[in-house]
């Protein structure tokens, strides 16, 4: 869904000048479903330049509604959409403005006009909205009125959608969609039906084989950056064997993460060849010695053991656990990283506390090292991960218990629970290793989640 839109203005500058006239058309990619369009007091004086360009006299706005009263219809008819003007910045900058002087942050993704007619219309004398849209049959009898420059950007918008094989990615709107080399199988129409929603997909070739597994935000905008216009070997080779793509809507962004490594380790597609490969080579392990003492240790992962944390080499995973050495005061050779008989070398420096040498208690000891251990294992042993789900009626759920993943469900928002190992009753369960550690971690991290509930 876009917007596109024009307002007229006091002046050029948004910090001193205001708005006079806006004009908002509602486009589906096919035609206008919706507009808006209103004159604007500014509150402020229109300088007779402005009513000689835009015709817009200080008496045509005295009864005006002001800003702040036609911004909540501002706000309804933009939203879930993507912001389109001629000349983009201007427009969404001095709305914007008004907004921020109303409490209010105006975020929308752009589309410039002018930007785009620049890639896929080249060869025009001027790209301005007086001149191009001559060249282009467009006929514009209101000029510098809102409405009038709105709706000749609404067929120039056509225009260049068209051009564009009907589809653009808000998240690169000026990469150019090609229909060469799109398998004759898969149909333009096809990808425009793709939900605009979080998920997994999945591309198929004509022997419905499965060739690549993706996670995105935004399913149909990620396939259009993959099937668009692809540079490389192998994001041509994949346009041409894509005959199939489907997906899976998770709502929640960690269940997408996590899908997608679970069935990339599963199905080994052929075009997910980086991620099939294990990411993370080394991991930190801890164990008790026969003094008591819980010991950290950097091995190679391997086995059935789940490393407390995992790194790409064995120099990074060296350099972070000196830093947690050093942030849990941590002893160097009980986690591996110095050899001696007698005390580390920051013993004798006398910033080790002893443990080395038995001379600190090792239940003073073995509480330091498992703070360190339980913020490494999601700050928590047990937690229940709830994020967005599918629709607005449900929730998504991951378990964490006993410092490892047990897997992800999702559960009505209307279900009462009380007690939270019920949570556990509503997931499929999968397997802990490196991969779903960093997932969860990270997000986590990032406060993605919508809410959590330790137990």
């Amino acid at each position: 869904m876009y917007v596109i839109v024009d307002i007229e203005t006091t002046g050029g500058n948004m910090k001193s000048g205001k708005i006079t006239e806006i004009a908002i058309y509602r486009h589906d990619g096919e035609k206008v479903v919706d507009e808006f369009v209103s004159l604007v007091n500014p509150e402020a004086y229109i300088p007779p330049f402005i009513t000689s360009l835009t015709g817009i006299t200080n008496a045509m706005v005295e009864d005006a509604p002001p800003f702040y009263q036609i911004a909540k219809e501002v706000v309804d008819i933009c939203k879930g959409a993507v912001f389109v003007a001629h000349n983009a910045a201007f427009d969404y900058n001095f709305i914007k403005a008004e907004f921020n002087s109303l409490g209010y942050e105006f975020e929308m993704p752009t589309i410039c006009t002018v930007k785009l007619a620049r890639k896929l219309l080249p060869g025009h004398a001027s790209y301005s909205l007086g001149k191009i849209c001559p060249d282009l049959g467009i006929s514009n009898y209101a000029r510098h009125r809102a409405a009038g420059d709105a709706l000749a950007t609404v067929e120039l918008f056509e225009i260049l959608l068209k051009k564009n094989n009907g589809l653009l990615n808000p998240e690169d709107p000026y990469q150019q969609f090609s229909a060469d080399g799109l398998h004759s199988g898969l149909s333009i129409d096809h990808i425009k039906t793709l939900p605009a929603q979080t998920g997994v997909y999945y591309i198929h070739n004509d022997k419905d084989e499965l060739i690549y597994i993706g996670k995105s935000n935004n399913i149909r905008n990620r396939i259009i950056t993959h099937l668009g216009n692809p540079r490389t070997k192998k994001g041509i080779e994949m346009k041409q064997n894509a005959a199939v793509i489907s997906c899976c809507i998770t709502g929640s962004e960690l269940i997408a993460l996590l899908k997608e490594s679970e069935e990339i380790k599963q199905d080994k597609p052929r075009y997910n060849r980086a991620q099939r490969r294990r990411k993370n080579s080394v991991g930190l392990y801890h164990y008790t010695d026969r003094k008591g003492y819980e010991r950290l240790l950097l091995k190679p992962i391997g086995g059935v053991e789940v490393p407390a944390a995992s790194f790409d080499t064995l120099k990074e995973g060296r350099e972070r656990l000196f830093q947690w050495i050093e942030e849990y005061a941590l002893c160097q050779q009980l986690c591996g990283l110095y050899e001696g008989k007698h005390g580390c070398f920051q013993y004798q420096l006398n910033s080790c506390k002893g443990a080395c040498v038995g001379e600190e208690p090792a239940a003073d000891y073995n509480q330091r090292v498992d703070k360190l251990l339980s913020t490494l294992s999601y700050g928590y042993q047990n937690l229940v991960i709830l994020d967005r789900g599918r629709n607005v009626t449900e929730m998504a759920v991951v378990v964490i218990e006993n410092g490892s993943y047990l897997g992800w469900g999702y559960i009505d928002e209307s279900a009462c629970v009380s007690d939270p190992h019920t949570f556990k009753e509503y997931i499929t369960r999968y397997d802990d290793n490196g991969d779903t550690r960093s997932i969860i971690s990270n997000y986590l991290r990032n406060r993605k989640y919508s809410k959590l509930i330790p137990y």
